[in-house]
């Protein structure tokens, strides 16, 4: 699967993701978008981008964690303004998937 583009709706993806298995660090985060998503559109470094750009937005909240063995993790949690900000992000893929699904119909009904 390639990961090597950016997605326009990374960060609703990651709401989406910390809404269903809040907390989560990044690497797993990322994970879970290349194993779930039928088409995965990002990578490492957008996956951290976002987060930080949702963390200064106040969608989501970190925290760091230490462990006996391994590195410490930043752990991040969905906000209030989060789910604000996942609800309209549904709204604008609810939207835009009503005008891919008039494109699609109409492009079968001329190729197919």
């Amino acid at each position: 699967m390639n990961c090597s583009k950016h997605s326009r709706h990374t960060n609703a993806f990651i709401l989406l993701f910390l809404q269903k298995s809040s907390p989560a660090y990044g690497a797993q985060i990322l994970s879970s978008l290349q194993t779930e998503l039928p088409y995965c559109l990002t990578d490492s470094p957008s996956v951290y981008r976002s987060l930080q750009e949702m963390e200064k937005k106040y969608w989501v909240k970190s925290h760091w964690e230490t462990q006996d063995i391994g590195p410490p993790r930043k752990w991040y949690c969905i906000t209030p303004e989060g789910q604000v900000a996942l609800h309209d992000y549904a709204e604008d893929i609810r939207q835009r998937h009503a005008n891919f699904n008039y494109f699609l119909t109409h492009y079968s009904l001329i190729f197919e």
